[in-house]
């Protein structure tokens, strides 16, 4: 009895130097350094705990209120009810060309030169016709000396006069056919002359030298294009549809000069939708100060009809992270949440306008870069 009595005093004291060692070890422990902010992962990996949160300032989002903005693509191209097509109703092989595609012309100029066996034709059927004209004139005046002589009877005289009349009609048929082919009777040749028919630029060109020219049943050699005015064809996506309506202004921003803004109105409202990608095509006509050019790439923008109200921080507190935007919102003592929002435009006083995702009133870290470096750690 004495010995169990005896082993169990040494087992006690020996469990009590155990603790008393342990206890003095962790003090120790605590006393070597700072503690380090350690982070500690919800099952969310967007949610988070942090130590000392009050390294991470926060600021509370205002309220901004400001007209809502589409912004859209769009293609700078010609009014069609300013395109021209330059036509040829010869046939032949082209031998000269005066301009080229980009050209500015006047209206009148001469743009190319066709050989053609149509003019043969035409002079040839004109100075027949010129002929038939002047014999049926002198039998008309023969016929009409006899008739006042009572030589013959009014029938027969009316036989002269018809005739003269269709050797008449003829002769100008033949006249009017050299006036299209762009020839002058008075100066017969092997070449038909090609005029623009109205001044603005060339915007298409279907000929080269020595190609041929099939007439009206071919292309046409030119296209012109009076760019003083012009369109933007705009691809609206099929939900801001209703953000678009006819008659609606937009602001123009050219991609070639960020620094001009023009003034456009929406004259159609496309009946189709492309079914790929889901959009519609959207026109403006837009007075043409000089700067477009066919084919420039802009950037319209529409204004919406009533003021919305966002949130706005600092610019600070937006992450921008794989082409999207966050900001870190505080849930409790030292949890954060990092929570996407969309963003708008630039505000004075190095704010930042949100869109979406995030109401006036709430609270976000100041700047969300140390968070996010902090969180990588």
């Amino acid at each position: 009895m004495k010995i169990r009595f005896a082993v169990l005093i040494v087992m006690t004291t020996l469990g009590l130097a155990l603790l008393m060692l342990g206890c003095s070890q962790g003090k120790a422990d605590q006393g070597s350094g700072p503690v380090k902010a350690e982070v500690v992962p919800d099952l969310d990996a967007n949610n988070f705990t942090v130590e000392h949160p009050e390294r991470f300032p926060l600021a509370t989002a205002s309220e901004y209120k400001a007209t809502p903005e589409m912004s859209v693509t769009g293609v700078v191209t010609p009014d069609i009810a300013r395109t021209v097509p330059v036509i040829s109703l010869a046939t032949g092989k082209v031998v000269e060309i005066r301009a080229r595609l980009g050209d500015s012309v006047k209206k009148g100029q001469l743009l190319l030169r066709v050989q053609s066996s149509d003019i043969a034709g035409a002079y040839s059927d004109y100075r027949k016709a010129v002929n038939d004209e002047r014999l049926a004139r002198v039998q008309l005046e023969r016929g009409q000396l006899l008739y006042d002589k009572g030589a013959i009877s009014k029938s027969s005289l009316e036989v002269f006069e018809d005739a003269e009349q269709d050797a008449m009609v003829t002769l100008e048929t033949t006249e009017e056919h050299l006036h299209l082919l762009g020839l002058d009777k008075r100066r017969p040749g092997g070449l038909v002359d090609i005029y623009a028919p109205v001044s603005g630029v060339i915007t298409d060109q279907e000929v080269t030298n020595a190609a041929g020219v099939q007439g009206l049943s071919g292309p046409n050699p030119f296209t012109i294009s009076d760019v003083s005015y012009v369109w933007i064809v705009c691809d609206v996506y099929e939900n801001a549809l209703p953000q678009v309506q006819l008659g609606d202004i937009a602001d123009i921003h050219l991609t070639a000069y960020p620094d001009k803004v023009l003034r456009g109105r929406v004259s159609n409202i496309g009946a189709i939708l492309d079914p790929n990608i889901r959009t519609a095509k959207v026109r403006l006509e837009v007075e043409n100060p000089g700067l477009m050019r066919i084919g420039m790439f802009v950037t319209a923008t529409f204004q919406g009809k009533k003021a919305e109200t966002h949130a706005a921080v600092p610019a600070t507190a937006i992450l921008h992270l794989h082409d999207r935007q966050w900001v870190y919102v505080p849930i409790s003592a030292g949890h954060f949440k990092r929570m996407e929002v969309v963003t708008g435009n630039m505000l004075p006083g190095n704010q930042q306008e949100v869109v979406s995702g995030l109401k006036s009133g709430e609270q976000v870290v100041a700047n969300a870069l140390v968070m996010q470096t902090t969180v990588e750690q």
